[in-house]
């Protein structure tokens, strides 16, 4: 059993290679704690506005489809903006790539504080939407650059509950400098902004691939490239696919789909919770820090709770793509209780029935996240990730719209909670339909003749 942990799986192939020592150096752990951290900046950036959105709609007469058209298209600017990054970065690589991407949204989120109606705080959207575009691309590159594949479900899991961490902190620390320290609504956007401008000088002093930096022993990168069967330069000698040549493969169609399916339910997660708790239990700004805080909790078991369950069924000799698939199916199962939110007799039991929800998103969504790098070469994940990116972000455009008519109509979150109850388990059957053998798609099908791809 130990060696089957040990073991590493060859792509395109179940054939494990022989076991290897786990190396001595850490440094890919903490290129992982600077990508979580980034992920923590980027759901605070996009978070204060939500958290703000009661008090800011009492004190400027703001109506429900206004925000939900600021909603509708930042998701629209974000999934556009998402494929154009997933392809630039491919070709400029993570570390400016991602420079330039916190710089840019950060721009936006200070500009927030320049409006007050919800039709001029489209215009900070704009870049706010383009920057963080490029944080998962980014990410998602810089863990297919940086683990094997036996780690980096765990790694995709620990980076992307930086996104709960970023939800928890925002209702705690948006209060505290609007109410505590009585610096006003403008304040929260100035203060959270300089934390992003303290990462992004530590980037680009820390940030370079493994075989480029110096603190890398080279056991450590025997690991990270173990499963691979080309080195990262061995790679870059390769011919350059086309952007379009993924569209001609199944394993990308899956990933699309996958995205297109769930992520409306995390952005309406986002966008809506303070709402919803403002609605069903009459609580103020001051007041939805603990609920909120509980709800991301949990959603950070799940988030590495999921990547844990692939990781350490890849560990115990399973396939990769049974691995993945399990931990989905476990995942989605923690969603079902939402349909019963807003029946909940008291605000905590929907706190626990939202959160195992969230936590299911981010469980499954480690997994689905994996794909992209189990799947295809690295030079093409961050185009991969990109386009699914946009699938997500159109399936949220739809969602945010829904979401303003049925709370302008019917007035209620119930419609929406049952639709998340059921559209993981619905996204992995069609994963699994599109994918049912979870085979890599090699490099030369996609630099090679259209003919030759596999469907």
């Amino acid at each position: 059993m130990k060696e089957a942990a040990d073991a590493a799986t060859l792509p395109g192939s179940d054939v494990p290679r022989p076991p290897m020592a786990k190396p001595s150096g850490k440094v890919r752990w903490i290129v992982c704690a600077f990508l979580f951290f980034a992920v923590v900046l980027s759901y605070v950036d996009r978070l204060v506005l939500p958290v703000l959105k009661p008090e800011l709609a009492t004190r400027y007469h703001w109506d429900e489809e206004g925000y939900a058209n600021l909603a509708a298209y930042f998701q629209l600017i974000y999934g556009i903006a998402y494929v154009f990054s997933g392809w630039v970065i491919d070709r400029i690589g993570a570390r400016l790539g991602y420079a330039v991407a916190m710089a840019l949204w950060t721009l936006g989120h200070v500009m927030h504080a320049a409006f007050t109606t919800t039709s001029g705080m489209i215009w900070a959207r704009i870049p706010l939407g383009i920057g963080e575009a490029a944080t998962f691309p980014a990410a998602l590159k810089t863990v297919g650059e940086w683990f094997p594949k036996r780690e980096r479900a765990l790694a995709i899991g620990i980076f992307n509950a930086g996104s709960n961490v970023g939800a928890i902190v925002t209702p705690l620390l948006v209060p505290w400098i609007v109410v505590g320290l009585q610096l006003g609504w403008r304040a929260a956007f100035y203060v959270t902004g300089s934390l992003s401008v303290i990462w992004l000088i530590g980037w680009l002093i820390f940030y370079r691939r493994p075989r480029e930096k110096a603190s890398v022993t080279p056991e450590e990168v025997a690991w990270i490239e173990s499963d691979s069967t080309l080195t990262e330069d061995e790679e870059d000698r390769q011919p350059r696919p086309s952007w379009g040549s993924m569209f001609r493969h199944r394993q990308a169609w899956a990933y699309i789909t996958g995205r297109f399916m769930i992520d409306p339910f995390w952005w309406t997660f986002l966008f809506w919770l303070p709402d919803f708790f403002s609605r069903r239990f009459d609580l103020k700004l001051s007041e939805f820090g603990p609920p909120l805080v509980a709800v991301y909790l949990l959603a950070d078991i799940g988030s590495i709770g999921g990547g844990w369950i692939s990781s350490r069924l890849l560990g115990r000799g399973f396939k990769t793509g049974r691995a993945r698939k399990i931990a989905m199916f476990c995942s989605a199962l923690c969603t079902v209780p939402i349909a019963f939110a807003t029946q909940a007799p008291n605000m905590w039991i929907a706190v626990l029935f939202i959160g195992l929800a969230c936590a299911g998103h981010q469980g499954f969504s480690a997994n689905l996240y994996a794909l992209p790098g189990d799947l295809f070469p690295r030079r093409m994940v961050g185009s991969v990730v990109g386009i699914g990116g946009l699938s997500g972000a159109i399936g949220g455009f739809i969602m945010a719209k829904s979401a303003g008519a049925i709370l302008e109509t019917v007035g209620s979150f119930q419609p929406i909670f049952i639709a998340a109850a059921c559209a993981y388990l619905l996204a992995l059957l069609v994963v699994h339909i599109i994918v049912p053998r979870y085979a890599p798609v090699p490099l030369s099908k996609l630099t090679g003749d259209a003919q030759t791809a596999t469907h």
